[in-house]
């Protein structure tokens, strides 16, 4: 047991100087940098021991395209609309969080948070970056399926082959809501996706769970992307070799296979490796997936990850095919500015790795209420009842968290 005065030696000791532990410091890094009007954000990656706080102190940039190769660390983050400028977070400072505790090497930045060390707990609150409440309608079950079924015309019509129609909902958050709290909750809940949280003056705050990868390029220069479609709830216990898929999801998550194939066609990349299609957990959900990559050395294509990042955004798991045609009924019928849910994020040439996620099973944070967001994919065999559902249990990823 550590005496009285031992305590005292420690509480006095300069924080620099001892290890941090990841409940002490991350509290007091975010009021710091949220106080002083810094942008930040919060990660860990799939399957990661791993959690990383990047502080923007210098101001986000605006970016008309995200070059992976010449950027400098960062975390991007961009909206679903591809024509809409994507916001770069510079890595100014980078905090890691290993095992529970602050990296030694991340000590040197702590000097001017040392005070906030000395606080009680129930002062240690992040001011995050809140935009107005919004008076938005939400999209009810009725809108909906009403939705859905014009989604079903238009596959009949020829429009397209696939759309992903989406929709918002707004929740009350408890007076106790506690955002940090609520981070590390996603990450315990969630250990295969990816859990970020964003924050900043332009964007206001953002959390989510996403099991999508969008882009990934290691320090061995492999790159890699998914497909992944088909949604059903999984039973705990069962069998994943032996999950059942209706032709509805197997259609669902061929048509993304494709499109990337597509993309692969268009640059004229032929050697590529396809495992899959498997079935994936992610949460308390479960889908259809197909892995690919691509050795870039052996390929010579060291700027696969920028240019592939172009082209799958957003991708058929997100908007349709023909892209064009189901990005205007998008536009057209679904009512709202989707803003960063279904776009990208993610870190950017940190350690020589870039790892970008679709914005999926995520929320944006209000001083009151969150709005959550989600999507189906509808196909010709597509039933509206259904497609509702599936909206309704990709939203419980992030409600069963909130309401524990």
């Amino acid at each position: 047991m550590t005496s009285d005065k031992s305590q005292t030696m420690q509480d006095s000791e300069p924080v620099a100087t001892r290890t941090l532990t990841e409940g002490e410091s991350l509290p007091c890094l975010l009021t710091h940098h949220l106080g002083s009007g810094h942008s930040v954000s919060l990660w860990r990656l799939p399957d990661a021991d791993e959690k990383n706080l990047l502080v923007n102190t210098e101001g986000v940039k605006f970016l008309d395209e995200v070059i992976l190769e010449e950027s400098t660390p960062g975390f991007v983050f961009s909206p679903f609309d591809n024509k809409k400028p994507k916001l770069f977070l510079k890595g100014d400072l980078i905090f890691t969080f290993k095992n529970g505790a602050l990296s030694k090497e991340s000590n040197s930045y702590l000097g001017s948070v040392d005070p906030l060390f000395q606080l009680p707990a129930d002062q240690k609150k992040p001011s995050y970056f809140f935009q107005d409440d919004k008076s938005c309608m939400p999209t009810g079950k009725n809108e909906y399926t009403l939705l859905v079924e014009k989604c079903l015309t238009g596959i009949c019509d020829g429009q397209f082959e696939k759309v992903v129609p989406s929709r918002r909902q707004s929740f009350a958050l408890p007076s106790d809501f506690d955002l940090l709290a609520t981070f590390h909750a996603l990450c315990e809940t969630y250990p295969h996706a990816f859990i970020s949280l964003v924050s900043t003056p332009e964007t206001g705050t953002w959390i989510g769970a996403t099991p999508e990868l969008l882009v990934s390029i290691d320090r061995h220069m492999k790159f890699k992307t998914v497909a992944l479609a088909g949604t059903k709830v999984f039973q705990p216990g069962a069998d994943m070799k032996s999950i059942a898929w209706t032709q509805k999801d197997i259609e669902e998550q061929a048509l993304v296979s494709r499109y990337i194939i597509n993309c692969f066609k268009k640059i004229r990349l032929r050697e590529y490796d396809e495992h899959g299609p498997r079935t994936s957990l992610a949460g308390n959900l479960i889908h259809l997936e197909t892995d690919y990559e691509v050795d870039m050395i052996a390929t010579n294509f060291p700027q696969l990850g920028s240019v592939m990042l172009n082209l799958l955004h957003p991708t058929s798991a997100v908007c349709g095919m023909p892209l064009e045609n189901a990005t205007k009924f998008i536009k057209e019928h679904e009512g709202y500015d989707r803003e960063y849910y279904s776009g990208y994020l993610g870190p950017v040439n940190l350690k020589n790795e870039s790892h970008i996620f679709v914005n999926l099973r995520c929320m944006q944070v209000q001083k009151t209420t969150a709005w959550c967001y989600a999507g189906a994919g509808i196909t010709t065999d597509s039933e509206p009842e259904q497609e509702w559902q599936e909206t309704e249990m990709k939203m419980n990823t992030l409600l069963q968290v909130l309401n524990r």
